[in-house]
C-alpha cells in the first residue's frame, strides 16, 4: 500500500487535496455560522438543523439529472465551477433581511451542485493514484477533512464570540473563492473520463445499472442510512448545547480523523473488510446515553469516541469499488456522495422535527437506535447473499 508521503508527491494530488481542504474549512465555518444564525431568529431546532444539513436534501435530485457530468466533463472546470458557486450561494447567505425561506432556497440550490461536484472530484481522484492508492488517497482526504472540521469548528465557535454571524459566512465566502482559485491554476486541463453529453437520461442508464447489482445495493444502503442517522443526531448540537456546539462538532471531527487514521493506515486488509459492522454499531450507540441528558463534558466523550465510527466508509468504499466497472467510477462514487448526502439531510430533518416535539436529547437517542436497527438489517441481509452473486 503506497504511503502518505508517496501520495503527496504524486502530480495533482497536492492541488486537490488543498483546494479540497478549503472547501471543507469553507462548509463547517459557514455551516455553524448559517445554523446558529437562523437558530437565533427563529429558535427553530427544525430549521437550524436543515439550514446547517439542507444541502443534502438537494443531493439525491442532483444525482438523478446531474451526475453524469461526472464522467463527461473536464474535471478541473467542473470543481473550480463548483467552488464558485458555493462562495456566489454562501455570500447570498449574508445578505441581511434575508427571509429564512430565501436562505433554505439557497441551501437547496447549493445541494444540487454538490451533487456533481462530489462525483468529480472523487473520480478525479480515482483517476490520479493507482488502484492500489485510492484507499489510502481517499483515507487521507478524509482525515483532512476531520482536521479541517476541528479547526473549521474550532474557529467558527470563537468568531461568533465576537463576531456576527454574517460575518462568518462571508469569510466562508472567501474560502471557497481560494478554493476555486487553488483548483484551477494546480490541476491541469484533463479531457472528460467518458464520451457523450451529460444528460439525465444518461444518469438514469447508468444509476439503473450500479443499482441492479444486489452486493452494490446493500453497500450503498449501508454507506447511506447508518450514517445518515447518526448526523441526524449531529444536526442538533446547536439546540442541545447553544454554547457550546462548535466544541461537540470539533470533538467529533476529531474522533473521525483517529478513525481514519487508524482503519485506512494502520489496519491490514484482512482485519479491516471485518470492521464494517463493529464500526457502524460504534457510530451509533454512544448517542443513545442522551436519552439521559448527560453533561458537557460526558456528551464531549460520546461524540468523540462514536465519530471514530464513521471509518466504517472506508471499508464499504473499499468494496465498492471492487464491485464497480472501471468506466463508473465517477458516478458510482458520485452516487454514494449524493445518497449519503441525501440520507444525511433526511435525517437532520426528521431529527429536528422530533426534537421540535420532544427534545434535542430524546431525538438524538432515538436516531441512534434507529441507527444500530438498521445496520443490524443490512448485515443480516448481506450474509443471505449468495457467495456467487457477490463474486459476479
Amino acid at each position: 500500500m503506497p504511503s502518505y508521503r508517496s501520495l503527496v508527491r504524486t502530480p495533482e494530488f497536492t492541488p486537490l487535496f488543498l483546494g479540497s481542504a478549503a472547501q471543507t474549512a469553507a462548509q463547517t465555518v459557514g455551516g455553524l455560522a448559517l445554523g446558529t444564525l437562523v437558530f437565533r431568529s427563529t429558535g427553530s431546532p427544525l430549521l437550524a438543523s436543515v439550514s446547517m444539513f439542507g444541502p443534502s436534501l438537494a443531493q439525491m435530485l442532483g444525482a438523478t439529472v446531474l451526475l453524469s457530468g461526472a464522467d463527461r466533463l473536464p474535471p478541473r472546470t467542473a470543481l473550480s465551477a463548483v467552488a464558485l458557486a458555493f462562495a456566489a450561494g454562501t455570500a447570498a447567505q449574508a445578505l441581511p433581511g434575508l427571509p429564512a425561506g430565501a436562505l433554505l432556497a439557497v441551501v437547496l440550490l447549493l445541494g444540487l451542485v454538490a451533487s456533481l461536484g462530489g462525483g468529480v472530484r472523487w473520480g478525479l481522484l480515482n483517476e490520479i493514484l493507482t488502484k492500489d492508492g485510492y484507499l489510502p488517497g481517499r483515507s487521507l482526504f478524509n482525515m483532512m477533512g476531520g482536521l479541517a472540521q476541528v479547526a473549521g469548528f474550532a474557529t467558527g465557535g470563537a468568531l461568533l464570540a465576537v463576531l456576527s454571524p454574517r460575518t462568518c459566512l462571508l469569510l466562508a465566502a472567501a474560502l471557497y473563492l481560494t478554493s476555486a482559485l487553488v483548483l484551477r491554476v494546480g490541476l491541469t486541463a484533463r479531457p472528460p473520463r467518458a464520451g457523450g453529453r451529460p444528460s439525465p437520461a444518461a444518469t438514469w442508464r447508468a444509476n439503473a445499472r450500479l443499482w441492479s447489482s444486489r452486493p452494490r445495493r446493500l453497500t450503498y444502503l449501508g454507506l447511506w442510512l447508518p450514517n445518515g442517522m447518526v448526523v441526524g443526531c449531529e444536526s442538533l448540537y446547536v439546540p442541545y448545547a447553544p454554547h457550546a456546539a462548535g466544541t461537540l462538532f470539533a470533538c467529533g471531527a476529531l474522533g473521525m480523523f483517529a478513525g481514519d487514521v487508524t482503519v485506512g493506515r494502520l489496519l491490514p486488509a484482512a482485519v479491516r473488510a471485518r470492521l464494517a459492522t463493529p464500526l457502524l454499531l460504534l457510530l451509533a450507540v454512544p448517542y443513545l446515553v442522551f436519552a439521559a441528558r448527560p453533561p458537557l463534558a460526558v456528551a464531549v466523550v460520546c461524540v468523540t469516541v462514536a465519530s471514530v465510527g464513521f471509518a466504517a466508509g472506508l471499508v464499504q468504499q473499499e468494496r465498492l469499488m471492487r464491485l464497480t466497472p472501471d468506466g463508473m467510477t465517477g458516478q458510482a462514487l458520485g452516487l454514494d456522495s449524493a445518497g449519503r448526502l441525501t440520507l444525511q439531510g433526511v435525517s437532520a430533518t426528521a431529527a429536528g422535527t422530533l426534537a421540535q416535539f420532544t427534545s434535542p436529547a430524546a431525538a438524538m437517542s432515538a436516531m441512534a437506535a434507529a441507527s444500530v436497527c438498521v445496520t443490524l438489517a443490512l448485515t443480516a441481509a448481506a450474509r443471505r447473499t449468495p457467495a456467487r452473486t457477490a463474486v459476479a
